[in-house]
């Protein structure tokens, strides 16, 4: 049998503040086995960097955990004391790459101090910067990263390159599972590519097991990732294989969004780009029902009232009452 690295069930997790309740994740259940890369895709604001911080059990402040399962390697990572998520999780079994990572690396530092202080944090073990350097430069070269880099400060070092150094940081010791959130987003394109080769090679030389992936960048999941989940209003409308999904979605709010997309092949003065109609909801008070059903062009009554449950249907799920055997899922 496949191995389970992750497991969601009814994940669920709401901003609180002065702003009301935002419903972020609002019943998440998902599977990631050894092997697989999968990437999280959707509209900005539709969940996905809110899920990837859930998985980690010590979210950005004002983000809630309300209930639901999170399993890595079999630990139940929102009922495992702090610190034993902090020695036993964290770094060795799940590494997070956040979408803000480059300021993760302190400027008054060069990469071996910092790294020598990350050690002393994960281990509780002191470390000089030199036996910091010494235990990470076969590393950095095994991933084509020149190992004095470690050996100077985060400012000198460009956006694709300061990147590409935390991501092997954080694979260092080998989690099981690797999650990078928008890791090209503020890349040139040269650098994108560095950055695909690299998660590649990461995954290719089992440095980790399996990966996820969150970006709007549809072309760039499609690069690098086998399987694919889309995400809407807090809640996975689909999930499978990419090549099935990218050539015959399933989901209208999949289809919708694949059809905004304008390939290169078709980029000329005389093409036209399709939007979606409507607008995103407001989470603070979503819609009933399915969360797509107000800018849904297949909408029936019952989308209106009932949540759709995940059925498999060609070898992927989909959350739609168009391929529901009636049973409802609850709200």
């Amino acid at each position: 049998m496949s191995e389970v690295v992750l497991q969601t069930r009814d994940l669920k997790g709401y901003y609180r503040g002065t702003f009301g309740v935002v419903y972020g994740v609002d019943g998440v259940s998902v599977q990631v086995m050894k092997g697989e890369r999968m990437g999280l895709a959707g509209e900005s604001g539709c969940g996905k960097t809110t899920f990837a911080e859930l998985l980690t059990g010590t979210p950005v402040p004002l983000l809630y955990y309300e209930g639901g399962v999170v399993e890595v390697e079999g630990y139940d990572v929102w009922h495992t004391p702090a610190e034993k998520l902090r020695k036993e999780v964290k770094c060795k079994l799940m590494s997070y790459v956040p979408q803000a990572a480059l300021n993760s690396l302190n400027p008054t530092l060069r990469i071996k101090e910092f790294v020598a202080d990350m050690l002393k944090e994960r281990t509780d073990q002191k470390y000089s910067p030199d036996q910091a350097r010494e235990m990470l430069s076969d590393h950095f070269n095994t991933l084509n990263l020149d190992e004095h880099v470690l050996d100077i400060y985060p400012h000198e070092l460009s956006g694709g390159m300061k990147q590409r150094v935390i991501i092997a940081i954080s694979t260092y010791a080998k989690p099981s599972l690797l999650i990078v959130d928008e890791p090209t987003s503020s890349l040139d394109v040269t650098s994108q590519k560095a950055m695909i080769k690299m998660l590649l090679d990461i995954h290719r030389k089992e440095m980790i097991k399996s990966m996820i992936v969150v970006s709007h960048d549809l072309g760039m999941l499609r690069q690098l990732c086998d399987r694919i989940g889309i995400m809407y209003a807090g809640r996975f409308m689909e999930e499978g294989k990419m090549d099935d999904i990218i050539s015959d979605p399933l989901h209208p709010y999949t289809k919708l969004l694949l059809g905004s997309l304008l390939p290169l092949e078709r980029w000329t003065k005389h093409a036209n780009l399709k939007s979606i109609p409507g607008r995103h909801p407001d989470l603070r008070n979503p819609p009933p029902g399915c969360r797509f059903h107000p800018r849904c062009p297949e909408c029936m009554d019952i989308c209106k009232s009932e949540r759709p449950s995940a059925v498999e249907k060609n070898g992927r799920y989909v959350s739609c009452w168009l391929y529901s055997n009636g049973d409802s899922g609850s709200e």
